[in-house]
């Protein structure tokens, strides 16, 4: 038996049910708070030494020294070849449609003149070095290398640091073969908050990088919180997330395995199926009890489901656009017969997937839009990582004299205004020529 909330519009109590339903306390609790607190502080003040204890510790990896723990570009290019070549192939796909999108992403440089002659602009420039920390001990995910390192290589970061935790000296090589094909510079098998640290403040082998991304655990999330402002960082994530609008037409089993693909992410992950057919919704539960036996993480699915995921009957289409917008999934698929009347209408969404045959997996891996999304309803504020993630903007201006003047009398006026009087006299000076040829 699948145990699923049911949930319905027309309960009095419905929004408020919602509410409580989809509400994520993303507070790590003290316990682990302080724990982060004190591994980041100890790689800060105790560098390479620290780093060793810590992977030592944690990951049951032995090294003399931080150097060992750099991937050598012969072990890659060696992962690179010993990988069979339907991987190989795979990945290359991957990492091409990722790149193709990437690019359309590219922001450029502008200027433009007004009519006093001033210029002014917009300078883009690309972030010089960036942490990936890609998540390893119970899976490899090569798609989190792809999905982070290519568009940074694409907004033209000058060094790509990547960290992968390889307990007890476990390395995936389609991890490897992944950093690779993206073009990452520098690989540490290192993982947790120490890793997190190490990219933030350098060490005497680890380089500081200027931002860092990708996914982790509650203590990564925890210590990329932390040390925000030192470095930039993507996004705090929180568990993966899914809304399915059906329109009643697909495959029920399609949709089952597609509420599945995300409930099997963790314990935590959401799963939402909305419809206005209470007759599909009851098939689309009896396709979940027929499939979910066969499952290989079937406990995990169960959990999940048991926890956060639910089976809502909405009165039409448009109330379903409703639930969506309130939700702010990270996930969003519009599995209805034409998608494009309904997407208009989705203002919160981290991913829109539109269509019976669009089936969010395929984003996760190899369509081309990022997969790194915001969760936790973020997507009311906060957009998928993308080469703009990369990329920093400096505005321009250049004055000529009578544009100066000009822009002086009201600087002036403004800043006396604020009880500034350096700013007005800086602007004043410009107006009158002060000292100017001197």
């Amino acid at each position: 038996m699948v145990d699923i909330k049911r949930l319905s519009t027309t309960q009095p109590d419905f929004w408020e049910s919602l509410e409580q339903l989809v509400g994520w306390e993303s507070h790590p609790g003290a316990e682990l708070e302080q724990r982060v607190a004190e591994v980041v502080e100890g790689v800060r003040t105790g560098g390479d030494k620290a780093l060793l204890e810590y992977t030592r510790t944690f990951d049951g990896l032995d090294a003399g020294s931080v150097a060992e723990l750099e991937v050598s570009r012969e072990r890659i290019e060696a992962a690179a070849q010993e990988i069979c070549p339907e991987s190989r192939s795979a990945l290359e796909h991957a990492a091409t449609r990722i790149r193709a999108y990437a690019t359309r992403q590219r922001i450029d440089s502008w200027e433009y003149e007004d009519e006093d002659g001033n210029l002014l602009g917009q300078q883009v420039t690309a972030i010089d070095r960036v942490g990936v920390y890609v998540p390893g001990g119970k899976a490899a995910y090569p798609s989190s290398v792809l999905m982070n390192a290519v568009p940074a290589r694409v907004a033209g970061v000058e060094e790509i640091v990547m960290t992968v935790p390889a307990p007890n000296g476990e390395l995936s090589s389609l991890v490897l073969a992944a950093a690779k094909i993206a073009g990452v510079d520098r690989i540490f098998t290192l993982g947790g908050a120490q890793a997190v640290a190490a990219l933030a403040y350098g060490t005497q082998t680890v380089p500081s990088v200027d931002k860092i991304v990708g996914p982790g655990n509650a203590y990564v999330a925890e210590a990329k919180r932390r040390v925000y402002g030192v470095v930039g960082i993507d996004m705090i994530a929180g568990p993966s997330e899914v809304l399915i609008i059906s329109d009643g037409q697909a495959d029920p089993e399609w949709i089952a395995m597609d509420l599945f693909s995300q409930a099997e992410h963790d314990e935590h992950a959401q799963a939402l199926l909305v419809c206005p057919d209470f007759v599909y919704l009851d098939q689309v539960q009896a396709a979940m009890e027929r499939m979910l036996p066969e499952l290989e993480r079937s406990d995990i699915v169960r959990e999940s489901l048991a926890k956060r995921g639910a089976l809502i009957c909405v009165r039409d289409l448009a109330e379903a656009q409703d639930v969506a917008n309130r939700v702010a999934p990270e996930h969003l698929e519009l599995s209805v017969a034409e998608p494009q009347r309904l997407v208009g209408g989705i203002r919160h969404a981290g991913a829109i997937f539109l269509g019976h045959h669009t089936a969010e997996s395929l984003g996760d891996y190899c369509a081309g839009p990022n997969h790194t999304l915001p969760t936790s309803r973020t997507a009311r504020f906060a957009s998928p990582l993308g080469v703009y993630d990369f990329q920093k903007r400096s505005t321009t201006l250049f004055c000529s004299p009578e544009g100066a003047a000009k822009l002086a009398e009201s600087a002036a006026v403004i800043a006396h205004g604020e009880g500034l009087g350096a700013h007005a006299k800086a602007a004043e000076f410009r107006k009158a020529g002060h000292g100017e040829g001197n």
